[in-house]
C-alpha cells in the first residue's frame, strides 16, 4: 500500500529533503503570496522582490501589489515570520503568527541565536528572470561564470542586501561552488536553487506520512440488525447501537466486552417491534438518549441500561440525534426529523428536571412524559425550525461557536449554520434569566411550539451545494468545515464565507459516506460509499493516503464510520466490525528528545558552515545549526532504504561522502541534497564500516572499508574528464589480496605523508604504505594479563584506530592509536615492524568496548566512547614519546552521556565542545568538561555563546534513571559488608559470608537466558502435592512468596527510642508483701 499522490520521485542523483523547521528560516521561493480568505494579507517583512509586481494566489483571491522594501527596512529587520508554501489553501483561521509574538518569542536570547535569514529565501520566483539578466550583466570578463566578488557585487547591487552580513554571501557562494574552483555559473546557480526547494517539498510530504495497519482487524458482530450509530467514550471504550436497540462495548483494540439492549424484553416480545432510528451520550448525567420510530426519545442509565424517562407525542420521527451542555446544569437536546426540521429543546436545572420527569407515570415500563409537558414546562423550552427543504442527515450543536450545523440533500439548503433559538426570541431570552426568577406560566393551549418557524437571514447561513451535503465535519481551531455528498467531491469552506469553497478535494469515485477532521495531525478523513478510505492534509490539501477495499479487506455494505481521536483508529461496521488503526510512529520515553527516529552510526561539525551533519539508520542526513541546535536541513533516501553507516568531509569542507549498508558510497553536496556521484562496486554490495577522504601528492582519493575485507580507494581528481556519474574503485592492492585482513574491516585511519592503518573485527591491525599497497606491518596485541573473554568474539574487534598526527615523523613514539581489543586502548609505534608501547583499560565495566575516540588540543587529549555510553578524557601530553609506558595516562574526566553504545564523536575546538551520537536515537552537545548543553532536536534552543541556556548542571533523563549510571560506591564495587566499609578491613572470621544474608546487586545489563532443562522442570514441577476441586484453584491463584535474599522483614523493622519513658511501679513478689506485713505488725 502506498500513498497515491506521494509516489517517489526519480531522481538518481538528488535524494529528498525537509523544509527548514527553525522559526529563523522562511520557505522563501514560493512564499511571495497573501494568507487566505480572512487572514491578513500584507506582504511579509522580509519578502524583497525587484519591482512591483502583482500576484494571485491559488483560489482566485485579489490580487496584492508588492513594493520593493527599502534598505532600511531590510537592516531594521529583527524577526522573520515562517511563511506557508505555495501547497497550501485558502482557509481562513490557518495564517502566519504575528510578528509582535515571534519577536516576543526570542526576548532573553543572545545575538548568536538570534533569527538567521538565509539570503536565497529572499528570492522568489520572479526575481529570477531579471536575476539572470543581472547575472550576466555582472560578469566582467564574459567567461558565464562568476568568482566571489562579482556574486557579492549582483546580490548587493540587485537584492539590495546592503544590510547582510558579507559571511553569509560567502556562505551561499561556497554553497554553490560544491566543487571548489571559486566560480559558479547561472547553472550551478539555478540548480541549487531548483534542488533546495525541490527537496524541501518532498521532505514536508514525508514529513506528513501516514499508514493504517492493513488489511483492517475484523471481528464478527452481535449485531442482529444494522448499526445505526458509534461513538465513545473519554476511556477509549467504543459503543455501536443497532437497530434493534443492541448496544455493543468494545476496547479500543476492537475486543467485545459486553452487549446490552435498550429495548425492554418485554416490549421486544411484541408483535410490532420498536426501531431505534439514533443515539447518542448524555455523559453529563450518564444517560444514553435513543430516538425510536415511534415518535419518542428514550433515556437509559449509561451503567444499568435500566429505563429512565421518554418524551412521547412527537409529530415527527427523529432521525438524527445530539446532545451537548450549554453551562452549569443546563443542556441541549436537539434532533433531525423527515420534513427536513432542526428541533430544539433546552433544559434548565436538567438535573431537577430528569428527577422530576422519573417520577412520572410509567408506560411499558418507563416513565413517559408527554412533549406538551415539557415545552409548556418552566424549565424547558422547544422550538422547531424549518431549515431543509429534504430530510436531514446529520446534524450537530457545537458549543465554540453556540451554532447548530445541519446538512441535507436538498442543494439550496445543503448545508445550513443557525442560531439555536432566535436573536428576537423574547421568551428564550427570558429563560435565560435566573432560575429563582418567577416566569411567567405559558399558556397550555397554546400549541405554538408545532407552529413550524424560520429563521431569519441574520441568524443563519446557507450553504449551497450541488446535490446536497450527505456528510460534514467541523473545526473551530482550525476555520474549517468540509463538506462531502453524492457528487463524491470533498468542499473545504471558510464557515463565515458560505458563498464559495476555498477547495475542492477530488478522488473519491463514490458518493461520499462519512468525514471527520482530525485536529491535532492536521488531517481529513474521508469514507465513500465503496469502502475506500482517504486520508488528507489540511494545509496542503493533497491526499496522504489511499487505502481501497481490496487492500484493507473490508467485506459488507457500509452500515457506519466513527474515527476515535483516542484510539487513533477508523472503526467500519458493516456486516462485521473492522478497525483500520493508524501505524504509530516508534518514539522512545516522553521526557527523552530524540534527534531521529532511528539509530544514528554517524555525526560530524563542519567549522566552516558551523552545522552537524548527522546520519541515521533510516539513510536520512540531517543538518543542524550548531550555535543554536535547530534544524536547518534534511533529506531522506540517501542510500534508498539501507543505513548510513559512515560519513566524512571532504578537503574543502563542501561536500560530505557518506557509506551505507548497501555498498556504496555517495558524494553530496551536503547543503542541498544533490547527489553528486556514486562510488560503488561492481561485484557485491557489502557493508561499509569506514570511509575517509586523502590528499596525498596533490591526488585526492576517498578510502572505504567494510565487510568485503579489503581497502577500496576510488579517484576524486577535479581535473579530470571524467563525467560518470557511477565510478568503481581503483584495482585492489595485490598485497592486499594475498596478505591482507581476514575478517571483516571496522575502522580506517591515515597519517601523513603516506600511511594508512585498518582494523579488523579479529582484533588485527595493518598498517599500509598508501603509494604502493605494501603492508608495513601487522599489529595483534597480545592479551592482558588475568583478562577473561566475556564472549566467543565480540571481545576482539577493534572499532577504531587513530593517529596521531603530530607525531608522524616522530619514529621513536607511539603514533596510531587502537580502541582494542578487549577493551583495552593499545599505543603502537608503526615503525621498525611495529611495536606496542602501552596497553591499558579504556572502560570501567567488564564486556564493554571501546567505540569512538578523538584526538583534541594537537593530540594532547584523546576523547574515548565505549559501548555503555561513557565518555572519557585522556591527558596525552609525553605519553608513549620515548619508551614504553606500563601506567595508563591520566584520566582527566568521565561521565555518561547515552544509554545505549557511542557510534561516533567529533570535537569542536574553536568552542572547546563535543557532540556525540549513540545508537539511542540521539546527538548530544557537551562541553570538553563534560557539561550536558543539550540534545539536538530539543524545543528549546541554546546559545552557545550563553551558559545559562545549557542544561547543566542537569543531565539527559534516560541517563539519569539508568542504573548504570549510579557513581561509584563501595557497596556497589567490592566491598558488601559494612565492617568492611566502616573499618576498611576484611571480615571477622567469626562472621564468615555463608553466614551473611546480602543480597546481591548487580547493575550490568545481562542476557537473561532459559534453558529447554529449566522449562521442562518448570513445566514438570508442582507447587502443590495434594488439592483437588476448589482447593486446586486456590493453590494455582495463591500469591507466591519470591525470595529475593536479605534480611527478613522482621529484621529490617525500624526501632525508635522512647523520649520520655513511664514511670513503672516495681511489682509486688511474696518477699515484698511478708516484709510489708511484718512491718505493719511491729507499727
Amino acid at each position: 500500500m502506498l500513498p497515491c499522490p506521494m509516489k517517489k520521485k526519480v531522481r538518481p542523483s538528488t535524494a529528498a529533503a525537509r523544509l527548514q523547521s527553525h522559526k529563523s528560516f522562511t520557505t522563501g521561493l514560493y512564499d511571495s503570496r497573501p494568507v487566505t480568505a480572512g487572514g491578513p494579507g500584507q506582504a511579509p517583512p522580509n519578502q524583497l522582490s525587484l519591482g512591483d509586481k502583482s500576484r494571485t494566489t491559488l483560489g482566485r483571491a485579489p490580487k496584492h501589489t508588492w513594493s520593493k522594501a527599502t534598505d532600511d527596512e531590510v537592516q531594521n529587520l529583527e524577526s522573520v515570520r515562517h511563511l506557508r508554501r505555495a501547497t497550501l489553501a485558502q482557509i481562513d483561521g490557518i495564517g502566519d503568527k504575528d510578528e509582535a509574538n515571534l519577536t516576543h518569542a526570542f526576548v532573553g536570547q543572545s545575538a548568536g541565536s538570534l533569527i538567521k535569514s538565509k539570503i536565497e529565501e529572499k528570492i522568489n520566483i520572479d526575481t529570477l528572470d531579471m536575476l539572470k539578466t543581472a547575472f550576466e550583466e555582472a560578469d566582467e570578463d564574459g567567461s558565464g561564470e562568476l568568482d566571489l566578488d562579482e556574486f557579492k557585487a549582483l546580490l548587493i547591487g540587485k537584492l539590495h542586501l546592503e544590510g547582510t552580513k558579507e559571511q553569509q554571501i560567502d556562505a551561499l557562494f561556497y554553497k554553490i561552488d560544491y566543487s571548489s574552483d571559486g566560480l559558479i555559473t547561472w547553472d550551478e546557480f539555478c540548480t541549487y536553487m531548483q534542488l533546495e526547494y525541490a527537496e524541501k517539498e518532498d521532505s514536508v510530504k514525508r514529513a506528513k506520512e501516514v499508514f493504517f495497519n492493513i488489511p483492517a482487524k475484523f471481528e464478527a458482530t452481535p449485531h442482529r440488525e444494522s448499526v445505526i450509530a458509534m461513538t465513545d467514550t473519554s476511556d477509549g471504550t467504543l459503543l455501536a447501537c443497532s437497530q434493534d436497540g443492541m448496544v455493543s462495548f468494545w476496547s479500543s483494540g476492537l475486543d467485545l466486552k459486553r452487549t446490552r439492549s435498550v429495548v425492554p424484553q418485554e416490549i421486544s416480545v411484541r408483535t410490532k417491534q420498536k426501531w431505534i432510528t439514533d443515539f447518542c451520550l448524555m455523559p453529563t448525567y450518564n444517560k444514553i438518549i435513543v430516538g425510536t420510530g415511534e415518535r419518542e426519545i428514550q433515556l437509559f442509565e449509561l451503567s444499568s441500561f435500566e429505563p429512565y424517562c421518554m418524551i412521547s407525542n412527537f409529530d415527527v420521527v427523529p432521525i438524527k440525534i445530539d446532545y451537548c451542555t450549554t453551562g452549569d446544569d443546563e443542556c441541549i437536546i436537539l434532533f433531525g426529523d423527515s420534513e427536513g426540521c432542526v428541533n430544539i429543546l433546552q433544559i434548565q436545572s436538567a438535573g431537577e428536571c430528569l428527577r422530576i420527569w422519573k417520577k412520572a407515570p410509567k408506560i411499558d415500563g418507563i416513565a413517559n412524559i408527554s412533549i406538551d409537558a415539557v415545552a409548556n414546562g418552566k424549565q424547558t423550552s422547544f422550538i422547531r425550525w424549518k431549515v431543509h427543504g429534504d430530510w436531514v442527515q446529520e446534524l450537530k450543536y457545537y458549543s465554540e461557536i453556540r451554532q447548530v450545523i445541519s446538512c441535507s440533500n436538498h442543494a439550496s439548503t445543503a448545508l445550513v449554520i443557525g442560531c439555536t433559538f432566535g436573536s428576537t426570541d423574547v421568551d428564550h431570552h427570558n429563560a435565560k434569566e435566573s432560575l429563582t426568577q418567577v416566569i411567567p406560566e405559558k399558556k397550555k393551549n397554546n400549541p405554538s411550539y408545532f407552529n413550524l418557524k424560520e429563521r431569519i437571514p441574520s441568524d443563519q447561513s446557507v450553504f449551497k451545494v450541488y446535490k446536497g451535503v450527505k456528510s460534514f465535519a467541523f473545526s473551530k481551531h482550525k476555520n474549517l468545515m468540509i463538506t462531502g455528498g453524492m457528487d463524491r467531491i470533498i468542499r473545504t469552506w471558510n464557515p463565515y464565507v458560505p458563498g464559495k469553497p476555498t477547495g475542492m478535494l477530488r478522488g473519491h469515485s463514490a458518493p461520499i459516506f462519512y468525514l471527520f477532521i482530525a485536529e491535532e495531525d492536521d488531517r481529513i478523513f474521508s469514507v465513500s460509499t465503496d469502502k475506500t478510505v482517504r486520508v488528507w492534509d489540511i494545509q496542503d490539501q493533497s491526499c496522504l493516503l489511499v487505502v481501497r477495499p481490496k487492500v484493507h479487506k473490508i467485506r459488507g455494505d457500509l452500515q457506519c464510520c466513527h474515527y476515535s481521536t483516542v484510539g487513533k483508529c477508523l472503526l467500519v461496521a458493516t456486516d462485521q466490525m473492522s478497525i483500520l488503526q493508524i501505524k504509530a510512529k516508534s518514539k522512545l520515553h516522553a521526557d527523552i528528545v530524540i534527534t531521529h527516529r532511528e539509530p544514528i552510526h554517524a555525526c560530524a561539525y563542519n567549522k566552516d558552515f558551523k552545522q552537524v551533519i548527522t546520519c541515521s539508520d533510516a539513510s536520512i542526513i540531517k543538518l543542524w545549526d550548531f550555535e543554536s541546535g535547530d534544524t536547518i536541513f534534511e533529506y531522506g533516501d540517501a542510500h534508498g532504504d539501507a543505513a548510513i553507516t559512515c560519513l566524512t568531509f571532504d578537503n574543502t569542507g563542501r561536500r560530505i561522502i557518506t557509506g551505507g549498508r548497501d555498498g556504496t558510497l555517495k558524494i553530496w553536496n551536503y547543503n542541498n541534497g544533490h547527489c553528486l556521484r556514486t562510488l560503488t562496486r561492481s561485484k557485491g554490495a557489502d557493508e561499509i564500516c569506514s570511509c575517509l577522504y586523502a590528499e596525498m601528492n596533490k591526488n585526492r582519493y576517498v578510502v572505504a572499508v567494510g565487510w568485503d575485507r579489503h581497502v577500496n580507494t576510488y579517484s576524486d581528481d577535479p581535473d579530470e574528464d571524467d563525467v560518470r556519474h557511477i565510478l568503481d574503485p581503483q584495482p585492489t592492492w595485490k598485497d592486499d589480496l594475498k596478505n591482507g585482513h581476514k575478517e571483516d574491516i571496522l575502522s580506517v585511519a591515515q597519517s601523513p605523508p603516506n600511511i594508512l592503518a585498518t582494523s579488523s573485527y579479529d582484533g588485527e591491525v595493518i598498517v599500509w604504505n598508501m603509494v604502493s599497497g605494501h603492508i608495513f606491518c601487522h599489529l595483534i596485541p597480545p592479551a592482558p594479563k588475568g583478562h577473561k573473554d566475556l564472549s566467543m568474539d565480540g571481545d576482539l574487534s577493534i572499532n577504531k584506530v587513530v593517529f596521531m598526527k603530530s607525531r608522524a615523523y616522530n619514529k621513536d613514539a607511539a603514533s596510531l592509536i587502537a580502541g582494542g581489543p578487549r577493551g583495552y586502548i593499545h599505543f603502537w609505534n608503526v615503525f621498525h615492524g611495529g611495536s606496542l608501547r602501552a596497553q591499558f583499560p579504556g572502560t570501567k565495566q567488564k564486556g564493554s568496548m571501546i567505540m569512538s575516540m578523538v584526538l583534541y588540543n594537537d593530540d594532547e587529549q584523546l576523547f574515548t566512547a565505549d559501548s555503555n555510553g561513557f565518555i572519557f578524557l585522556w591527558n596525552l601530553e609525553g605519553y608513549c614519546m620515548k619508551g614504553k609506558e606500563k601506567e595508563p595516562p591520566e584520566l582527566i574526566t568521565t561521565w555518561r552521556g547515552h544509554v545505549d553504545a557511542i557510534t561516533c564523536i567529533d570535537v569542536i575546538e574553536d568552542h572547546k565542545m563535543l557532540i556525540s551520537s549513540a545508537l539511542d536515537c540521539t546527538v548530544r552537545l557537551w562541553t570538553v568538561d563534560g557539561d550536558y548543553v543539550g540534545t539536538f532536536g530539543q524545543t528549546d534552543p541554546w546559545d552557545v555563546f550563553n551558559r545559562s541556556t545549557f542544561q547543566h548542571p542537569m543531565v539527559p533523563y534516560d541517563v539519569l534513571i539508568d542504573p548504570l549510571s549510579l557513581p561509584e560506591h563501595p557497596v556497589f564495587q567490592e566491598k558488601q559488608d559494612i565492617l568492611q566499609i566502616i573499618h576498611d578491613t576484611p571480615v571477622s572470621d567469626k562472621v564468615s559470608k555463608n553466614d551473611r544474608n546480602t543480597p546481591s546487586v548487580n547493575y550490568k545489563k545481562e542476557a537473561f537466558i532459559i534453558t529447554d532443562k529449566e522449562i521442562a522442570e518448570k513445566l514438570n514441577g508442582k507447587s502443590y502435592k495434594n488439592g483437588v476441586g476448589k482447593r486446586l484453584r486456590h493453590e494455582k491463584e495463591k500469591p507466591k512468596k519470591i525470595d529475593r535474599g536479605g534480611p527478613s522483614e522482621y529484621h529490617m523493622l525500624l526501632t525508635y527510642p522512647i523520649k520520655e519513658p513511664p514511670s513503672i511501679k516495681k511489682p509486688i513478689t511474696v518477699e515484698t508483701a511478708a516484709s510489708a506485713e511484718a512491718s505493719a505488725a511491729g507499727s
